[in-house]
Formats: C-alpha cells, structure tokens, sequence
C-alpha cells in the first residue's frame, strides 16, 4: 500500500507539533506522562518568582510553579499553581513561603506540619510571608540604597549647574583670579619679610609714636587736670541764674510783641489801626511843610519892620527838598 505524500507530511506535522509540547513541558519542569496533583498557595507578594520556579520540601525540589493568577480583579493576592512532581504527603497544617537564593531566583518552600489529614488535588495549602535573611538585608538596605540614589541625583545635578557656570571664559577668569591672589600673597610676603618695606616702616613707625606717647603721659595728666578744673569753675558758676534772668527777659518781649500783635496801647493801636497811622503820617508831613514854609518865608510869620509890607507869596504846600535850599551859618 503506497502512502501519499500528504499523508506523510501531515504526520511528520503531528509528530513534530507533539514532539515540541513535549520537549516544552520537558523543559518546564512538568511530566506529561504521569499523573501530577495540584495544589495551591495564595500570596499577597510574589517578588520574584516566576512560573517553572521549584518548590521544595526541606531542600528537596518535589514541584514547580505551574500558574500565576489574580485572585479578583482589585489583586487583593495572587494564587499560585504548584504541580507536585512527586508521589508525597503533605500535611493539611504544612505551611508555604516564598524564599530567595543569593542569586536572586526565587522559589517556594514548604514546611510540613503534623496533622494526619493530608493535602488533596486541588486543595489550598496555608501561607506565610517569608523574608528570611536575604529580605532582611534588603529591608535595612532599601532606605540607605534610596537615600543614596537621592545624593547621586542631587550630585549629577550639582555637578551639572557647575559644568553650566564653569564654561571656557570662566574657567580662564578662575585661573587668573587665582594667579593673581597667588602673586598678591607673594608680595605680602615679601614687604613682611624685608626690613625697608613699607609694612615694617609703618610698624617702626607706630612703635615711635607708642614711645612719643609713653613720653607725654606727665603732659596729658597734666592737661586732664587742668580740664577737671576748669569743668569745677564752671559748675561753680551762677549759671542757673542768669539762665533764669535770661528767662525772665524772653518771657517780658514775647509777651510786648504779643501785646502789640493785639493792638493793645498806642503803639499797638498805632500798628494796628491803618488810620490812625496814616493821621499820624499826615500830621508829620504838614508839620514839615509849616516848618519848611516857616524857615522859607519868615515874613510872612513875623515882620519887625514899621514900613514893611507882608509877603504875599502863597504858603507851601509840599515840603521842600532838603538840597535845594541852602542852611546859613549862624
């Protein structure tokens, strides 16, 4: 009987497909062979355990990681699919954690409990949050690690805002400032150091006038003697007093000022009253005028003579101007 070649490729395809399923779960950890029972385990934080992980009991790998899933939707945990590879017994009181490696892979290991029920397929086996020394270290380090990420952060940054300033032309300004501080110290060192500088010749200086003073100290108690005296004399003197008497003389020409500011008196009502000065004013004036024409035209004011006659010219009627009329000596 001839077989077609459809016939042979289908199942060539077959036996290729079932050989890959095969070989997967082989490698997988799973045996597709036998009958295995599950159980399961749920955990509110898996880390880092991944599916095909071991499951061990007292260091005996009897199992893998089969499934991973959410226990609802808000993931209040997550249940974990473990196949056992092995025949065993598992106590219904035995205990499950998640545990790590120094590598960082992690696994599951169970602690067999001593109850006399055992674990069916399909029961749900009792669970732990583990740490162990590994998660110990870690919980101590994270702060520190995070708290070291923070200083490297605000380190780049630092050393980035310095790169940003420390630009070509500043960096040279940098060198030159120092340059010049560096000569600057040197020529301070150097006037210290020499005797004819101008530092010591202020220092000899300045000793001289300590010495100039020590000298004149007899003077200047002298001086601050006589100082003390003369402040005696005049705390001695009546200054009060006179201060008083000073006093007293403000006190009477505020008061005459005020006197004539109000009107009261005749000066006051002569400053005051606006008519009054300007009839004082007007009787001045013709006062003036009768003494002018008086001492002008005496005639008409006193005749001695028997057959004179009286001058009739008309009397003044403004003053006369003081340089127009000529004074006889007597």
């Amino acid at each position: 009987m001839k077989i077609s070649n459809e016939t042979k490729v289908g199942a060539l395809t077959v036996f290729s497909v079932a050989l890959l399923f095969i070989g997967f779960n082989y490698l997988k950890g799973r045996d597709v062979f036998s009958s295995t029972k599950k159980i399961y385990a749920v955990f509110t934080d898996l880390g880092s355990l991944e599916k095909s992980n071991e499951v061990k009991i007292n260091g005996l790998p009897v199992g893998t990681v089969y499934q991973k899933k959410e226990k609802d939707k808000d993931v209040s945990a997550i249940v974990v699919t473990i196949t056992l590879t092995r025949d065993i017994n598992i106590p219904k009181n035995s205990v499950a954690y998640i545990a790590s490696s120094l590598v960082g892979s992690s696994f599951i290991v169970i602690e067999r409990g001593n109850a006399s029920e055992m674990l069916q397929d399909g029961d749900t086996i009792l669970t732990r949050k583990e740490t162990g020394l590994l998660g110990d270290v870690k919980a101590q380090l994270d702060p520190t690690i995070s708290s070291f990420r923070g200083i490297l952060d605000s380190l780049k940054k630092t050393l980035a805002g310095i790169n940003n300033i420390l630009d070509g032309p500043t960096r040279q300004h940098l060198r030159q400032t120092i340059a010049n501080l560096d000569s600057t110290s040197s020529a301070l060192r150097f006037y210290m150091q020499t005797e004819q500088g101008p530092i010591h010749q202020t220092l000899t200086n300045i000793e001289a006038v300590s010495e100039r003073l020590k000298a004149s100290s007899s003077s200047i108690e002298t001086t601050a003697e006589n100082a003390k005296s003369f402040s005696g004399q005049l705390a001695s003197l009546n200054i009060r007093q006179t201060a008083d008497s000073l006093d007293a003389v403000i006190k009477q020409l505020k008061k005459l000022t005020s006197s004539l500011n109000e009107g009261q008196g005749s000066l006051g009502a002569l400053l005051k009253d606006r008519t009054a000065y300007d009839q004082l004013n007007q009787t001045v004036l013709s006062a003036e005028i009768l003494l002018d024409d008086l001492r002008t035209h005496p005639k008409r004011y006193v005749n001695f003579s028997i057959f004179g006659k009286k001058e009739k010219s008309p009397p003044l009627q403004s003053p006369v101007k003081k340089d127009s009329t000529s004074r006889k000596s007597p």
